[in-house]
């Protein structure tokens, strides 16, 4: 495979980032449709790095029209082996400010497409674990540089993946609240399930931009509040991403990059011709 990449997903502006060279869009057709765009490829830190602008360059895609399978089989082919995901999230707790940072290491699926979320079936049958959705090595790294740049970064946290694309009702966002969850977003958990099939190590930098509106005395979430803080967070995103990307390790052998070991259920011998040609990037070295 050669060089093995990192990748970074995550809001147009952070591809700007001081120091990301030799860049190159690339257009990768896969057999799940069309990535969010074409992806950008590069140097950044001596490393070889791939960015995807997650809702396409000018925010064209709702959350819920994301084609994850695409977006993560795009990633695997051109040799990613890591993702750090850069999100815009809501706070479901007072002690997360806007413009705070959450490395969380847990997801409550609240969407309605799982059957989207996986690249098996068709005749060939997985079963990942997913206990811990969030890939701890990469989580620690990015906490660490988090707070090397001294954001307000806090350590884990449950992020609740709704649907969307209309922002919660109070009375789903005080059901949230109560129940102790953290953030809130619409976009990761898909990205997370399809990474780990994919043997990607993934993690995740939710990035405050408001409260939702269950806190009473919060003005309610607005789209220009969130561009406001958006800015402000991709600054910060981009510093951390600089810190991290010389740090990750040369070749993958984290736990996550042996998501499938002992994953798939069917026999070898039943896979079908056309599903094993589709999931080549991800079986290769199950074949």
């Amino acid at each position: 495979m050669g060089t093995h990449r990192i990748g970074i997903i995550g809001g147009s502006g952070l591809y700007h980032l001081e120091g990301f060279t030799n860049q190159k869009w690339v257009k990768v057709k896969t057999p799940f449709g069309a990535p969010s765009d074409e992806l950008l490829t590069g140097k950044l830190a001596g490393r070889e790095v791939v960015f995807l602008p997650r809702h396409g360059r000018g925010h064209r895609i709702l959350p819920s029209e994301l084609n994850h399978r695409a977006n993560l089989w795009a990633m695997k082919r051109l040799g990613v082996a890591w993702v750090i995901s850069v999100s815009a999230v809501g706070s479901l707790q007072a002690k997360y400010r806007p413009r705070d940072l959450v490395l969380i290491d847990q997801f409550l699926d609240r969407t309605k497409r799982d059957f989207e979320h996986t690249f098996f079936g068709r005749g060939i049958v997985a079963h990942v674990a997913f206990a811990d959705p969030i890939c701890e090595e990469l989580r620690r790294l990015l906490l660490k540089a988090a707070r090397a740049v001294r954001a307000r970064a806090h350590d884990g946290g449950t992020y609740v993946n709704m649907e969307g694309p209309a922002f919660s009702t109070r009375a789903e966002s005080l059901t949230n609240h109560r129940l102790g969850y953290d953030v809130i977003g619409m976009t990761n958990l898909g990205e997370a399930k399809c990474a780990r099939e994919a043997e990607i190590a993934y993690a995740t930098m939710a990035m405050v931009t408001d409260y939702d509106c269950w806190k009473a005395d919060e003005a309610h979430v607005t789209v220009e509040m969130v561009i406001e803080n958006l800015k402000a967070n991709a600054a910060t995103a981009k510093e951390i991403i600089r810190r991290v990307v010389p740090q990750i390790p040369r070749a993958p052998g984290w736990p996550c990059h042996d998501a499938l070991r002992n994953a798939i259920m069917t026999e070898k011998k039943l896979w079908p011709a056309r599903t094993k040609a589709e999931l080549k990037p991800l079986l290769a070295k199950y074949l």
